[in-house]
């Protein structure tokens, strides 16, 4: 390398390995299906497994299917940790997870190319099963790496079809070692597409993401009265569905008077009996909270039960409220969140930092490790569809900001 050059990875590589990989699961609307431990899955797996081998890595699999390629150090200390996940969800994109997997391997190749010594050594982590959308919950291997969750209770877990974790895992020949872990670890960093609307709007090629926001999940149950659609009065009605409904518009209003960045959704809606001619007896709905503050958080599930008290006397309904899961906010670490800064500074790119609103394999080993996480812009805010898309130049630019930080945090 040049003395002074600023260090860049080969795009056409990153490009044509980003087109490579979506070829397995490929559907025919431009997405990919790579379902965590399909016949897919497997397939992505074997492809990366023989680039690492190319690119000289030393790689193992731990007792949940991580898959982690080491590039030594000049000492043994724990090593930077970069990378995401190749797992999809249905009819998803070719780049959520994939192109922070392949931009790793692309920043370690890029190491190799310029013959850079690093302190630490370089290793990139394929989280396995981070969509969870064959078995929930989502993160779940990250998860167990960073002490979340155990192997056995991801073992047990089973698809829609009754399939066993632990035996699809066996059956696709990745179950490792526990001993092959991929933390601990000096520093970790994801680089994800944004998967919202933020970068774009402000036309801005990659972010600096500070943390990621908490969400708390709530089932409502309004309980009216079934009956006739034809003889019953309407200011006797109990209709729960119309209860329901103001509800609803109000959850909209509960973020919208809040702040600016404070977001809300009703997702899921359930009636009964949900027959043409029959006034709803039950409505049950999802309310899903989403904010950077716990407090906030709080506060919001509080208005909802004030909100739900309030829609139900006016309506002559019962209204319950069940919060059943919560995941805190986590602000990234300042030394890595800083590594980044630099890397975007160096590269003479504009300094953008923004939260993110979804959850990402860097949330569990934030936990235990120095994490942050590097966003790139998403065309349409488009992500978890065939037509998710970012521009050749900023995905080479974020693969850029991955390879600089990395340097710095390895040393």
């Amino acid at each position: 390398m040049r003395s002074g050059a600023i260090p860049c990875i080969n795009g056409e590589r990153l490009l044509q390995r980003l087109r490579d990989l979506a070829q397995i699961g490929a559907t025919p609307g431009g997405g990919v299906t790579r379902l965590a431990l399909s016949d897919e899955d497997r397939a992505g797996r074997d492809l990366l497994a023989s680039w690492m081998a190319e690119a000289g890595l030393e790689w193992r699999v731990d007792d949940v299917g991580n898959m982690t390629g080491y590039r030594r150090g000049k000492t043994n200390e724990p090593p930077v940790l970069i990378g995401s996940h190749a797992d999809t969800v249905l009819r998803g994109g070719k780049y959520d997870g994939a192109y922070g997997v392949l931009g790793a391997l692309e920043a370690i190749e890029t190491l190799n190319d310029l013959d850079i010594e690093t302190e630490r050594a370089v290793a990139l982590v394929n989280w396995t099963n981070e969509e969870g959308v064959r078995f929930e919950p989502a993160m779940t291997c990250s998860g167990v790496a960073a002490g979340r969750f155990t192997a056995e209770e991801i073992y047990a877990k089973t698809d829609r079809d009754g399939l066993r974790f632990e035996d699809e895992l066996r059956r696709i020949s990745y179950f490792g070692d526990a001993a092959n872990r991929p933390l601990p670890a000096a520093a970790y960093i994801e680089l994800h597409i944004e998967q919202g609307p933020v970068l774009e709007a402000a036309g801005q090629p990659v972010g600096i993401v500070g943390g990621i926001v908490g969400i708390t999940w709530n089932e409502v149950t309004i309980q009216g009265q079934a009956d006739h659609a034809g003889p019953s009065p309407m200011h006797l009605r109990h209709d729960a569905l119309t209860a329901a409904s103001h509800v609803i518009a109000g959850v909209e209003r509960l973020a919208i008077e809040q702040d600016d960045t404070a977001v809300a959704t009703v997702g899921r809606l359930a009636i009964a009996p949900n027959i043409i001619n029959t006034i709803p007896g039950t409505a049950v709905f999802s309310v899903d909270f989403r904010h950077r503050d716990p407090a906030v958080l709080d506060l919001q599930v509080e208005r909802l039960r004030n909100l739900v008290n309030q829609i139900s006397q006016e309506r002559g309904v019962e209204g319950q409220v069940n919060r059943f899961w919560t995941s805190e906010p986590t602000p990234f670490d300042p030394t890595v969140v800083g590594a980044i800064r630099n890397a975007v500074s160096t590269l003479g790119l504009p300094e953008h930092e923004l939260w993110s609103g979804a959850g990402h394999d860097a949330k569990y080993v934030a936990d235990v490790c120095p994490a942050g996480m590097i966003f790139v812009c998403s065309k349409g805010g488009l992500s978890h569809c065939e037509t998710e898309s970012s521009s050749a130049k900023d995905l080479i630019a974020g693969a850029n900001v991955l390879l600089l930080a990395t340097i710095e945090l390895a040393g």
